[in-house]
Parts: C-alpha cells; structure tokens; sequence
C-alpha cells in the first residue's frame, strides 16, 4: 500500500517541523512550505493527497489561499488549522473550501484521526455538503447570504438530514413525518435541495443544481 502524502502549510517552523515528524510517525509522506506562495509553487508541480493549512501565516492567509485553491479547482482534502475558536470561525474556514477545522492547541492523535477521515470521505465523489449547507459544532448553518445561520432542527430531523448527507446521496428511511418537516424547512432557506422519497427503501437529498430532472 502506497503511503499517502500529505503537504504541512504553517509559517512556524517548529510546529511545521513537528507535525511532519508526527505524520511520518503514522505513515505519511510529507512535504512542507513555510507560506502560502510556497505552497503554490510545490503544488504545482506535484498532487498531494491532504494538505494540512494554518489560517493565520504572514503573506497570503490560510484562507485567501484555500480560496484560491478551490477556485481554480483544486479539490485536495483540506484540514485548517487555527488559534482562532468559536463555530463563527469554524464556519469561515468551511465555507472557504476547508474539509475539517482544528483549533490549536491540539493532540497529534486528534489530526490523525481527521485526517484518514477526510481521506476516507475523498473516495465519495459525493462527500462534500450540497451548495449553501454547513455543518460544524454538531449543527447544521445555511449560507444564502453574507452570514451563515443556524438551521434549527429537531433531533429526527437533525440525525435523518445526517444520514442523508454522509455522503450526499445516501438514501435514509425516516418516519413521513420526519421527512416533511425536514423537506419543508430545506425548501424555505436553500431553494436548490430538495427531499424525494424512494420508494421501499426511505429517502435521499438531491440538489436540484446537479440533478434538475429528479
């Protein structure tokens, strides 16, 4: 089995130089930049299979360049690192393009476990949320505007939408109820996703934007 790499973005040497022992220690391959604007370089020469990116570097931002990244296409599984807490930032760094968020301090065991789990998640062309959905700090927000908002949710609706969404495309049964009350709720915020039913076996999430004949 090929090891994967995984590129360390992180303007501090010594917790760049750490976290490439701690990766090796655990299989990795890695490389590291000290900046953004290196990163780019090395990237494009080479793929990687993760990149792990602090938010705050002198230069060009953790985020600035993430965006970028995405922008011109670039889906490589993506974990944020940050001093920053609270889910308002959490919530910049998703919808900025990152696959998990991590605030500092943190246990090398911690990073490891996101990280084979974003792996995991890359093998599903599907994986990702569907446009204008987030979720962090065990809830769901919405972004159809400059500011993400809570989308409040019992914990029927919360578990089946979940389901539906680990990976988008999974097919979860629910109780009718459950369903429509879950389907309305999407319908009022996000106008692109809708909840069809599958008959004899639940119910599945498709974005309208990606499959307009469903």
């Amino acid at each position: 089995m090929i090891n994967k790499t995984v590129l360390i973005i992180d303007d501090d040497d010594m917790l760049r130089r750490s976290l490439a022992r701690g990766l090796q220690a655990n299989g990795f391959n890695t490389l590291t930049a000290p900046s953004a604007e290196y990163a780019t370089q090395i990237l494009a020469r080479m793929t990687v299979d993760a990149i792990i990116l602090d938010r705050m570097m002198t230069g060009t931002d953790g985020l600035t360049f993430l965006k970028t990244l995405r922008h011109n296409g670039n889906a490589t599984p993506t974990i944020m690192l940050t001093a920053m807490t609270g889910p308002e930032n959490a919530i910049d760094g998703l919808s900025g393009g990152a696959d998990d968020y991590l605030a500092k301090p943190f246990q090398i065991q911690e990073l490891i476990l996101r990280l084979n789990n974003i792996l995991r998640k890359s093998g599903h062309t599907n994986a990702k949320m569907p446009s204008g959905l987030i979720y962090t700090d065990d809830e769901f927000f919405v972004q159809n505007g400059p500011t993400p908002q809570l989308l409040a949710l019992s914990g029927e609706e919360k578990k089946l939408l979940l389901n539906l969404t680990r990976p988008m495309g999974n097919i979860s049964p629910a109780s009718p109820m459950v369903a429509k009350r879950l389907r309305n709720k999407l319908n009022i915020v996000l106008s692109n996703l809708d909840i069809i039913t599958i008959r004899g076996r639940g119910y599945k999430l498709v974005d309208k934007t990606q499959h307009p004949t469903e």
